[in-house]
């Protein structure tokens, strides 16, 4: 198996709203970031990839398979972790688990209680007594308990405290070090994604951005800083997106541009981070502000 997610020219047309020709692959034993301001699209894309909205037009293999050709196969082997979480209030953890482990085939008890165990979790306490964190657990440990093959993730760590945040991200570094298991993660927390993902797939406006290992992202990115003046000296075409503040002006640029406009000190160069190279291509070239 050469992808355990492939996705090719993935559309789907709504009144307000457009997703277009969404590609991207992640191999086994790599964890993938996906990224975009909120409304992009992020969540539209899932719901096609898990098979939960009919796709216009496109193609998406999951384990190499059709996902909807193969898609109760393929589910047997997915874990899925959604923001929103939809259980049973009235039911305890142990109540709520007993309907959902019959639909996996590997389900296992015993790493489940572990979970439990290791998140804090009390198996008799009812769903609507829990936390937003502790909810988010619960799910987490549903979706690691029957052997998933494949961890697809929305927006997981959302609303999160910092603390409960690292410790999801510390069991999903952990699943990775098995090679052959893979993870999907889209969130907005970019500092999340900067901690633990190999690569990033940015989609901004229902369109595709780029897909890239993270380290290709760092070496082709470059932000630029300098005062008001030098700015008008320069091509502010050639910037992916810039931004003016009273005092001077900060722009993203890829790194020939940075390159081409040599050494001076007047310039400043910066490792931008996700959240900038986010920010910068979602504002464009247009955007001017003054704070």
């Amino acid at each position: 198996m050469d992808y355990v997610l492939e996705v090719e020219g993935l559309s789907k047309k709504f009144d307000d709203f457009q997703l277009k020709d969404i590609s991207f692959k992640l191999k086994p034993g790599y964890i993938m970031g996906f990224i975009g301001a909120n409304g992009s699209g992020k969540t539209t894309t899932i719901k096609l990839i898990m098979n939960l909205l009919r796709r216009d037009a496109g193609k998406v293999k999951i384990f190499g398979k059709d996902n909807i050709g193969f898609e109760k196969e393929i589910k047997d082997r997915i874990g899925f972790v959604y923001d929103d979480l939809y259980f049973y209030d009235d039911l305890t953890i142990w109540e709520m688990k007993d309907i959902i482990a019959p639909f996996y085939s590997r389900w296992d008890d015993k790493v489940f209680n572990n979970y439990l165990d290791e998140f804090g979790l009390p198996g008799y306490k009812k769903i609507k007594d829990l936390s937003k964190g502790m909810k988010m657990k619960f799910s987490l440990s549903l979706a690691l308990s029957h052997h998933a093959d494949f961890i697809i993730m929305d927006e997981p760590t959302a609303g999160l405290d910092p603390i409960v945040r690292r410790e999801v991200l510390d069991i999903l570094y952990d699943i990775i070090q098995d090679e052959n298991k893979s993870i999907f993660f889209s969130t907005h927390i970019t500092t999340d994604l900067e901690k633990i993902a190999d690569y990033i797939t940015f989609i901004d406006k229902g369109r595709m951005v780029f897909s890239k290992a993270l380290d290709e992202i760092y070496d082709n990115y470059k932000l630029i800083k300098g005062d008001r003046g030098l700015l008008e000296k320069l091509n502010r075409e050639e910037f992916i997106g810039f931004r003016v503040h009273n005092i001077g002006f900060e722009a993203l640029a890829g790194v020939e541009v940075v390159n081409s406009l040599g050494t001076t000190d007047e310039i400043v160069v910066e490792q931008p981070s996700l959240e900038d190279i986010m920010y910068f291509y979602t504002k464009g070239k247009k955007y001017a502000g003054t704070n």
